[in-house]
């Protein structure tokens, strides 16, 4: 199996925006309409849509998760929405999945309460995001850090559909991603690892797409600015 696509919509204030290195204050505006963006991205042919809620994951009110309901209908059932930023209880695990999310994304709230994925996976997909700096778990936003290092996280969540690792160095940055660190991670786990930061040109798809067993490449800014597409980005994990 070659890797699955997962365009990015990063929601702030019910606009599709992106951080550099995950700052607030390095914010960049890129649509007024996160609908529009992702019902462009289905009919480009991506099976799955990342989507991510700033103001929850800030700790916020999750204002955007109407929107994201939006976009669940907006794109139809043949496209599956994974969700992440704010994913703290069941509750919050059950109102996403009413809205229709196949998939939420945990962070914070794993590392501090691994048990807790458990809890709810019983109510809908989970995958457990791992960010991390120079292999150690960050958290809060990526405001801080822990003591958890990447290779003992992927070892913790049995329940895990999936990880989603990204080394925040290089998220928003354009920089390519950590291909050594991503083939390493893959090989310390059953479960599928969804790669996310750095990418910034087709041949680092062509490059993510070599590593034997990786489940999924998450790619925003890149799209944003140009320098590939949807079509084109699946076309070369194929």
């Amino acid at each position: 199996m070659k890797p699955l696509l997962y365009p990015a919509i990063d929601l702030r204030d019910g606009k599709v925006v992106r951080l550099t290195q995950g700052d607030y204050a390095q914010e960049k505006i890129y649509g007024d309409d996160p609908v529009v963006v992702a019902s462009g991205f289905a009919a480009a042919g991506a099976k799955w849509i990342h989507v991510v809620d700033l103001d929850a994951a800030r700790g916020g009110d999750p204002i955007n998760r109407p929107t994201i309901g939006n976009i669940v209908k907006a794109v139809g059932e043949s496209v599956r929405v994974q969700t992440g930023g704010g994913v703290r209880t069941q509750d919050d695990a059950r109102e996403l999945r009413d809205h229709g999310v196949a998939r939420v994304v945990m962070g914070s709230a794993a590392v501090k309460n691994p048990q807790l994925v458990g809890k709810v996976a019983d109510v809908v997909d989970v995958a457990v995001g791992l960010d991390h700096r120079g292999g150690m778990i960050a958290v809060e936003g990526w405001t801080k850090s822990s003591e958890l290092t990447l290779v003992a996280a992927l070892a913790m969540y049995p329940e895990a559909k999936a990880f989603v690792i990204t080394d925040i160095a290089r998220d928003g940055m354009l920089s390519g991603p950590d291909l050594n660190g991503l083939a390493a991670a893959v090989t310390q786990t059953s479960i599928p690892v969804i790669a996310s930061g750095g990418v910034s040109s087709l041949q680092d798809i062509v490059d993510l797409a070599q590593i034997t067993g990786l489940g999924g490449v998450i790619t925003g800014r890149a799209i944003y600015e140009g320098r590939f597409n949807v079509a084109e980005a699946l076309r070369a994990l194929a």
